[in-house]
């Protein structure tokens, strides 16, 4: 099943609002910009290799999710999760992550990380992008 990110955002901010009370929190969130950034890294792993370490990184840093982006590039295996993102992790990002095989001992990595933006610009997903990819660096 294809997600998009927007839509994955606006239920996770809809869940926390629902345990909360806050019933206009789901109409609220589809208006909200999203806050996007992509950073690239090459990590010096066989394809196998690098997809068992970002996947133990994604699992470490939030829940890992099931179905591929809207956009997967060709070649590449792709792997999502939602972690806790933006000032002491109260907001929510989406996080995908695009593998592909650079020979045998490198694998391009693509990380991308989506957040919502209130009033307050917090730039969660360049944030969480950039502290995601030097994560994964080893």
């Amino acid at each position: 099943m294809h997600r998009r990110e927007k839509d994955i955002l606006v239920h996770e901010l809809g869940e926390v609002a629902r345990a909360s009370g806050a019933g206009l929190t789901r109409l609220m969130a589809k208006a909200m910009r999203t806050n996007v950034h992509e950073v690239a890294i090459v990590l010096p792993l066989a394809a196998d290799e690098a997809h068992r370490h970002v996947a133990a990184i994604l699992h470490d840093e939030g829940r890992v999710l099931d179905g591929a982006p809207e956009h997967a590039p060709p070649g590449s295996t792709v792997l999502r999760a939602v972690v806790d993102a933006g000032k002491g992790g109260l907001n929510s990002a989406v996080v995908t992550i695009a593998l592909t095989p650079g020979g045998d001992t490198e694998t391009h990595t693509l990380v991308r990380a989506a957040a919502l933006e209130g009033l307050i610009k917090q730039r969660a997903g360049e944030h969480t992008a950039t502290r995601l990819a030097t994560a994964l660096a080893p």
